[in-house]
């Protein structure tokens, strides 16, 4: 039986990040009372889940499933733009996650899973019945779509505060300028 580090609703939901642009760890941290769990995740993690909440919450809207109002933009009285909370000690390190909504609650439910090796599957593996490892623990956070919306809207804007991108070949700009491929090697800085 996995260790589930429940939150229902949680006071707090947030992804963040640690270090500066070019070096950043992205965390999803859920906070009720003192209890404090932070989950470590990739960026491309919090781009995918944030954008899912936002496209099943406009899905829910649409369908008329939904008892009570699904806010269309997070409600103002929502925004978090706080930083992180200490201590951020990571539990584990994201694997799989699920999504769905819960029309008896009205929540939007997610799960987040441990990364585990034993569940990469390789290509020549593809065809076997492959049967993946109960996790140690999960991350099991259920939400109001206000919160679910203002999630997303904070996550947009850790997303949007890395490096600036190129304008002529799109890869992230370190502080000290990069090798443009568009360019042919040579140095180009950020325009200021």
């Amino acid at each position: 039986m996995p260790l589930v580090h429940g939150f229902d609703p949680p006071e707090r939901f947030v992804a963040g990040t640690v270090g500066p642009p070019g070096s950043r760890t992205f965390f999803l941290q859920a906070r009720s009372g003192s209890r404090l769990v932070s989950v470590a995740l990739e960026k491309q993690q919090v781009a995918a889940l944030a954008e899912r909440i936002d496209e099943l919450l406009d899905e829910v809207m649409a369908s008329d499933t939904a008892g009570s109002v699904v806010p269309a933009v997070a409600p103002v009285g929502l925004e978090d733009n706080g930083p992180l909370e200490q201590p951020i000690e990571e539990e584990f390190r994201a694997g799989t996650m699920t999504l769905s909504w819960d029309p008896d609650d009205e929540r939007v439910v997610v799960e987040v899973f441990p990364f585990t090796e034993a569940a990469v599957v390789s290509p020549d593996q593809l065809d076997e019945d492959f049967e993946e490892p109960e996790p140690d623990e999960v991350l099991l956070v259920r939400m109001p779509p206000g919160v679910a919306r203002a999630f997303v809207q904070r996550s947009e804007s850790v997303l949007g505060a890395g490096r600036p991108t190129c304008p002529f070949c799109g890869n992230p700009i370190d502080p000290d300028g990069h090798l443009c491929v568009r360019a042919n090697g040579f140095r180009r800085r950020d325009p200021v």
